[in-house]
């Protein structure tokens, strides 16, 4: 999906307020005249502003770590009595500056007679799960409970994404020291050396020949190397949601990859449903929030299977059975929840030993990747080595068998 489909253009302004001051500032608007209007309701005049394209701006929405903050600040406020316009008065000045500006606006809106949820919604400042709970929670007149179920959710996402991060970053720093590495062996140390074993030896062995050409050729094209290398990087930024659709879908099916992608799935999922519940939702409405946060092909098609099923009047104790995706302790679990009445403490234990378990799976992921980078360091570097050694060993036998 496109992002114009998505919410409004970004734009580069730069606006004048009214003690004459100037300010530079990246906001989203339908148009530059939607732009002016929201600006004039901040008693600012547009001087100057330039459509961004898509991809630069930003969506608006509050950061994993932006969005514990606020809501756990904003959940201890209400539920100590402070009426919400005071509190996002509060709030405001407690986040993140580059998204105090955002809550204002809320804030505006909800003293003009609007719903929190209605206002976080239209000015973007969170996700439409977020803005879902928030709408149940208003419904239920527990909004401050669940500004701090969203928060603790919140903080066991940022937890989980750190941990896949984590599991990431390594092997990315050494693969990029290892090409780099390899790059500046092949492209001028292997060619360096190859002249003197053309001297010594011209019947050189086809590893050797091989490696040898390949250095000239990037040596003697530098500047089109550079290039094609600065014209994949583009390609990479410009297409990078594609690209990275395709790497995960290759890392998902890698053996010991695709059950650490499902525990993260499924703790998301779980945070979700805790979320959503314990503000009041129904469990087939919470599910069909909780089944669009999945993009596990399979655990997503099951959980829409057991929503729409849920709906037409099937019991979660039996239909739960058919989410074979889940393990079966988890489904074990589920229904004897269901059957006490206790759901939402089952999602949200659910959700931290999901959490636990990606900790485990992440932990043994990294161990199996260290032997594996090793062995692919010693396959290109080592190949460079034996293109060297191979002629000295071929030379010094010739030397011998003369003498």
């Amino acid at each position: 999906m496109s992002r114009a489909a998505k919410g409004p253009s970004p734009f580069l302004f730069l606006a004048s307020g009214p003690a004459g001051g100037k300010r530079l500032g990246v906001r989203s608007a339908a148009s530059e005249r939607a732009l002016a209007s929201v600006l004039g309701r901040e008693r600012r005049v547009l001087v100057w502003s330039r459509r961004l394209p898509a991809w630069i701006g930003s969506s608006g929405q509050m950061g994993l770590k932006d969005q514990a903050q606020f809501n756990a600040v904003l959940g201890q406020l209400i539920s100590r009595g402070v009426p919400l316009v005071e509190a996002l008065d509060v709030t405001a000045s407690a986040v993140d500056a580059s998204h105090a500006d955002r809550i204002r606006r809320v804030r505006a809106q909800v003293a003009g007679g609007a719903m929190f949820a209605d206002a976080c919604a239209k000015v973007g400042v969170v996700d439409p799960v977020t803005s879902a709970v928030y709408r149940a929670a208003e419904r239920t007149g527990d909004l401050g409970g669940a500004c701090a179920q969203i928060a603790r959710t919140a903080e066991r996402q940022v937890k989980v994404r750190s941990q896949a991060i984590t599991l990431m970053f390594y092997p990315i720093i050494v693969l990029g020291v290892s090409v780099l590495a390899g790059w500046a062996m092949l492209t001028f140390i292997v060619p360096m050396i190859g002249k003197s074993l053309e001297r010594m030896n011209s019947d050189l062995p086809w590893i050797t020949t091989a490696m040898m050409g390949t250095g000239k050729a990037i040596q003697s094209n530098l500047g089109l190397f550079f290039l094609g290398v600065l014209a994949l990087v583009i390609a990479i930024i410009v297409l990078r949601r594609a690209v990275f659709s395709i790497v995960w879908n290759v890392i998902r099916r890698l053996p010991g990859m695709r059950e650490l992608v499902l525990a993260q799935e499924t703790t998301r999922f779980f945070s979700v449903m805790a979320a959503m519940t314990r503000s009041g939702v129904t469990l087939a409405d919470a599910l069909v929030v909780g089944y669009r946060t999945v993009s596990h092909g399979k655990l997503r098609k099951q959980l829409q299977t057991l929503q729409r099923k849920l709906v037409e009047g099937g019991q979660l104790a039996k239909l739960i059975e058919d989410v074979h995706a889940l393990p079966l302790p988890v489904r074990k679990l589920l229904i004897a929840a269901e059957r006490s009445g206790d759901l939402e403490d089952a999602f949200d234990g659910l959700a931290d030993d999901m959490a636990d378990e990606v900790e485990r799976r992440s932990t043994r992921a990294l161990a199996v990747l260290e032997p594996g980078l090793i062995i692919f360091m010693f396959l290109m570097i080592g190949s460079m080595v034996l293109a060297i050694m191979l002629p000295l060993f071929t030379a010094t036998a010739d030397l011998s068998a003369g003498g």
